[in-house]
C-alpha cells in the first residue's frame, strides 16, 4: 500500500494505492459500509460483485485500488486495474459483464472526497489514461470529471431502456390498449399453466445459480449467445457474488415452476433508487407451450420492487425489440475519459477507436435495415 496525504478545506483526508489482493480483501466491511452511503451506487460496485469478479477475471499485478480515507473510514474508492492491450490504461474492475461502472463517494462528505480522488487520479493520469467506462448519468463519477482540469472527453457508451418501477397492472397503461389486453390473457395463462414463482433463499443461490445457466444454455441452443455466459469463471463469479448480495438484499433470484419443475430463473439486482433485471435462464418448453416469458420476469420483478422505494425499473443494457412492447425510456451511459497534457494523445487514440467502432456498427444497421422508396 502506497499513501499520500491530500489537504483538505478542514481536515486532512489520506489518499492510497492499494496492489495488494489480500488487502483487498480485508476492505469488505469499510467498503461496505461506504457502499451504503453512496445513493448512486449499484450492485456493480458492491464489494462482493467486484471481489469476486477481480477473483475470476483479474491479473496478478494489475490491481489498482484508489482509496481516499478519514480516519478507518472510506470516504471515496476508485475499484481500477492496468488494462492489457498496447495503450496504458486505467480501466475499471467488473468488465464487460458489468452493466454500470462508477466509483464511491461518501454522501456526507461527497465534495471533499470527490476532489481529493480526482487529485489522486491526476497523479495516476501521468502515465496512463482513465477510461471510465458505462457511466450512468447522474454516477458519481460525473463529480470526478467536473472537477478535472486536464483534457478529457464524454463518449456515448452502451444504451439501457428503463421502465417506472410500478406494478405489472400500472406498466399495461404505458401500452395501447389492445396490447395491454393481449398481456393480460398472456398472464392468465400462466396461471392457468400452473406457473408460480418463489424467491431464492441465499444459501441456495450457489445450486440455483447453475439451474440458470444450464437452462440459459439450452434456451440459446443453436442461437447466437453471449459466450462469456457460457464459460465456468462465469459461473464461478455469479455463484460467489450473488450469495452475499441476496442476503444483504441487493439482489433478488427468482424461480418459476410447474409442479416440481424448475422452469425458468430470473437474476435481479436492486440498488437504492434502481432495480435492474440481469440475466436469466428458460426452460425451452416455456415457448412450446407459447408462453411469454418476458412478460412472466417482468410481472414477477415490477410487483416485487414497486414495494420498495425504488424509482426505476431497468431492462439494464440492449435493445432487443422485446424491450420496447413496454415503451421504455431511453438511457445512454457514458464513456469518461480522463487525461493530462503528456497523455492526450492517448485520449485521442482511443476517442478515434470507439468513433470508428460507432461508425462502423451505424453502416452495417443501415445494411441490415435499408431505407427503400
Amino acid at each position: 500500500m502506497r499513501g499520500l496525504t491530500v489537504q483538505a478545506a478542514e481536515d486532512t483526508l489520506r489518499a492510497e494505492l492499494c496492489t495488494d489482493e489480500r488487502e483487498f480483501t480485508a476492505l469488505a466491511p469499510a467498503w461496505d459500509r461506504l457502499y451504503r452511503n453512496c445513493g448512486t451506487a449499484t450492485p456493480f460496485q458492491s464489494h462482493a460483485w467486484l471481489h469476486s469478479w477481480w477473483t475470476s477475471y483479474g491479473t496478478p499485478g494489475r490491481l489498482r485500488l484508489v482509496l481516499v480515507r478519514e480516519g478507518a473510514e472510506l470516504r471515496a474508492a476508485a475499484p481500477l486495474m492496468c488494462a492489457g492491450g498496447p495503450l496504458p490504461r486505467l480501466v475499471l474492475l467488473g468488465g464487460a459483464i458489468s452493466d454500470y461502472g462508477d466509483v464511491l463517494l461518501d454522501d456526507d462528505h461527497a465534495d471533499r472526497a470527490a476532489a481529493a480522488l480526482t487529485q489522486t487520479l491526476w497523479t495516476a493520469a501521468r502515465t496512463t489514461l482513465i477510461d471510465i467506462r458505462e457511466v450512468r448519468p447522474g454516477s458519481a463519477v460525473e463529480q470526478v470529471y467536473e472537477h478535472w482540469r486536464g483534457p478529457r472527453l464524454q463518449l456515448p457508451d452502451s444504451v439501457c431502456l428503463e421502465l417506472p418501477a410500478r406494478p405489472l397492472n400500472e406498466l399495461l397503461t404505458r401500452m395501447p390498449t389492445s396490447r395491454a389486453r393481449r398481456v393480460q390473457t398472456k398472464l392468465r395463462k400462466l396461471t392457468e399453466l400452473g406457473i408460480e414463482h418463489r424467491f431464492v433463499r441465499h444459501e441456495e443461490v450457489a445450486s440455483t445459480v447453475r439451474t440458470m445457466l444450464d437452462l440459459h444454455r439450452l434456451q440459446w441452443q443453436q442461437r447466437k449467445v453471449t459466450p462469456e455466459h457460457l464459460k465456468p469463471r462465469f459461473h464461478e463469479h455469479l455463484s460467489r457474488a450473488l450469495g452475499p448480495l441476496v442476503r444483504s438484499g441487493d439482489a433478488v433470484v427468482t424461480e418459476f415452476r410447474a409442479g416440481p419443475d424448475v422452469l425458468a430463473v430470473d437474476v435481479t439486482l436492486l440498488a437504492r433508487h434502481l432495480a435492474g433485471n440481469y440475466l436469466y435462464g428458460a426452460h425451452p418448453r416455456l415457448r412450446e407451450w407459447k408462453t411469454d416469458i418476458a412478460t412472466m420476469l417482468l410481472h414477477a420483478c415490477a410487483d416485487h420492487v414497486s414495494r420498495d422505494d425504488r424509482q426505476v425499473l431497468s431492462l439494464l443494457r440492449g435493445t432487443e425489440p422485446y424491450k420496447f412492447r413496454w415503451r421504455p425510456d431511453t438511457v445512454v451511459n457514458q464513456r469518461l475519459l480522463l487525461a493530462r497534457r503528456r497523455t492526450a494523445p492517448l485520449l485521442s487514440a482511443v476517442a478515434c477507436k470507439a468513433y470508428a467502432r460507432n461508425r462502423a456498427r451505424e453502416l452495417v444497421r443501415g445494411q441490415k435495415n435499408p431505407i427503400t422508396n
